[in-house]
């Protein structure tokens, strides 16, 4: 077949390496900053099929760096359109798209396994480090990325050669106590998250008593104040009936800038050690916003600065006027008198900005604490970290670059690269760091535990693989949901795996509690759909020798005995079978005592059972 020119320059610039990539099959998680750039190089390079997972939509944000994406894609799915989008660039390229989570369960250790190589585009702590265990246990090579602003990072993963995603401790998301994100807020943050995840979504959205910024685990140590917000709460939703009406501003401003706060000066040992909060008067910020005679939304306009208290107050007045109409058009537009259409914070949504921006401020002003720009606040309460075009345009060359030296097999080439505009040189490396024996993750032997889940027992596991075919003395066994088994915890022995929620395409980890000489962690997968009876994995078996004219056949151990067969043959012509040189022959109708030393002895298996476990 002719080679088209980009064929060419491929061939030219990779030699014979370019064979293998036509040939591969690769796939990429992500399909956003850096997801846009890495599947163009990937589909310039000529990879021969991708596929890419990807569960967002496109949002108007994302328009400024992801360039497969236009204005008129627009909460499409992502993965999708980047599919549709870079098929352009080279049409002989095989692109698979998947708009779904990663962790779905479809996409199991067998699915990772049909790739050759993986490449993660994730901005989720969790999502990278579910890719990280899935590509371990699949054993396929792993090209981990990400950015924060000009900064950003390439990982080679190869399992049992290097350092994997969880080798070293990841800072996790910060949750906040609900005390003091709802009684005590100290910083900016501390009030933003509760005019966008208590304020907006009381008066707004559905309410979320456990929404993922708000940390519980105090609870118990404040139980009264925690009943208190309760009935704030409770308030809230009462006074949600009154939208539409022009009281409605009024009610909610005296709710939680007035009532709540003078509630909370009231408690006078809470602020025995803290400047306590001066609550506002509707009517006296009312008076002060009329004077300056701007409206909400030119006020709005201006994001880069800090908006005094009169003008948070206007914005947040005109931010509920037209929150209210369309909350009110959207339940007269469901079917059957239906209140159910809610809203959820979006900051690429104005209106939903605006009303968070100016709770949040006032809710500062109210606490002594420095109130923000809107610019600022969307950045906070998106979570957001300014991404750069070009940073992401060169770690998505970078995963290429290191994909080569993976795919050539040479990983003594391969290298971490770390990109630091602070630093004396832009691009910085290093090479491969050998796996953390005491990671969690990649410092355990995967194996796969083939069972029928309805018939074998957890005491199957434990007393007939565990104990007896692998030595195992004191251990404990885990999943994702907790413990199952340890020493002191034997109740769930005569159960199910059907029973103890065990689901398919999950994972027990063996921890062997051996003081003097413990194993390594053991991880066990549980393939989706097992049956009573498998192969854990194949086999060949070679086929019967066709016979000589000697009548002599060859064994598989390469030593020639006499043919045999299973079942009824016709006599020949004589009562005895062929003599071979150094053995008598062997008479027809006579049982033979034992096995000779040269015979092929067929011994049963010892995996046999419910329970089999491959390595």
């Amino acid at each position: 077949m002719k080679l088209t020119q980009r064929e060419r320059y491929n061939r030219q610039s990779l030699g014979v390496l370019y064979g293998r990539i036509k040939q591969s099959r690769i796939l990429m998680v992500g399909a956003g900053g850096i997801g846009c750039e890495l599947l163009k190089n990937l589909v310039l390079t000529g990879f021969g099929e991708v596929h890419i997972v990807d569960l967002d939509t496109i949002d108007l944000s994302n328009l400024n760096r992801q360039f497969l994406f236009r204005h008129e894609h627009i909460k499409k799915p992502k993965a999708l359109v980047a599919k549709e989008s870079a098929g352009r660039f080279n049409p002989q390229v095989k692109l698979e798209a998947h708009h779904a989570n990663i962790k779905d369960p479809e996409f199991n250790i067998d699915w990772f396994a049909g790739f050759d190589l993986v490449f993660n585009a994730l901005d989720n702590l969790d999502a990278r480090r579910h890719v990280n265990k899935m590509c371990l246990a699949a054993d396929v090579p792993l090209i981990e990325s990400g950015t924060t602003g000009f900064n950003g990072q390439v990982q080679v993963i190869v399992k049992g050669k290097s350092e994997c995603y969880d080798c070293n401790t990841k800072e996790t998301p910060k949750s906040f106590p609900v005390c003091t994100i709802r009684s005590t807020p100290s910083q900016p943050i501390h009030c933003i998250v509760w005019a966008k995840s208590y304020l907006f979504t009381e008066v707004f959205g559905t309410s979320e008593d456990e929404v993922p910024e708000f940390d519980h685990s105090q609870d118990s140590e404040n139980a009264a104040e925690i009943e208190n917000l309760r009935e704030e709460a409770q308030a809230l939703k009462r006074i949600r009936q009154s939208m539409g009406s022009d009281d409605f501003s009024r009610n909610i401003f005296e709710k939680v800038f007035n009532d709540d706060i003078n509630r909370l000066r009231s408690m006078q040992d809470m602020w025995k050690t803290r400047q306590p909060p001066t609550a506002l008067d509707f009517d006296v910020v009312s008076k002060s916003s009329a004077s300056g005679g701007e409206v909400g939304e030119s006020v709005a306009k201006r994001d880069q600065v800090t908006w005094t208290l009169a003008e948070n107050f206007t914005v947040f007045c005109d931010s509920i006027r037209r929150l209210s109409r369309r909350l009110q058009q959207a339940h007269a537009n469901e079917p059957n008198g239906s209140t159910s259409a809610v809203f959820s914070f979006d900051k690429d949504d104005e209106d939903t900005l605006d009303f968070v921006a100016a709770s949040a401020n006032m809710r500062s002003i109210v606490f002594g604490i420095q109130p923000r720009s809107k610019f600022d606040i969307k950045q906070m309460a998106g979570n957001i970290i300014p991404a750069i075009a070009t940073t992401n345009a060169m770690t998505a060359g970078l995963c290429v670059m290191q994909a080569f030296k993976v795919m050539r097999g040479d990983l003594h080439k391969a290298k971490n690269v770390f990109l630091e505009r602070s630093g004396a040189r832009v691009i910085n490396s290093e090479s491969l760091r050998p796996p953390n024996r005491a990671c969690p993750v990649c410092g355990v032997l995967h194996s796969r535990l083939v069972i029928d889940p309805t018939k074998a027992t957890l005491n199957d596991l434990v007393e007939d693989v565990l104990q007896s075919k692998l030595g195992y003395r004191e251990f404990s066994i885990n999943n994702e949901i907790g413990t199952l088994y340890d020493p002191d915890l034997d109740d769930n022995l005569p159960k199910k795996f059907t029973e103890l929620g065990v689901k398919g395409d999950s994972f027990l980890t063996i921890i062997d509690d051996d003081e003097t000489n413990p194993r390594v962690n053991l991880s066990l997968e549980l393939p989706e759909d097992s049956k009573p009876i498998s192969l854990p994995s194949e086999i060949e078996i070679p086929r019967k020798h066709a016979i000589s004219t000697n009548n002599v056949l060859e064994n598989g151990n390469g030593v020639v005995s006499p043919p045999t067969a299973p079942g009824k043959r016709k006599r020949t012509g004589s009562l005895e079978e062929p003599t071979i040189e150094g053995r008598q022959p062997i008479k027809r109708g006579k049982v033979q005592s034992g096995p000779e030393e040269d015979d092929v002895v067929l011994v049963d298996g010892a995996n046999h059972g419910a329970i089999v476990i491959d390595d």
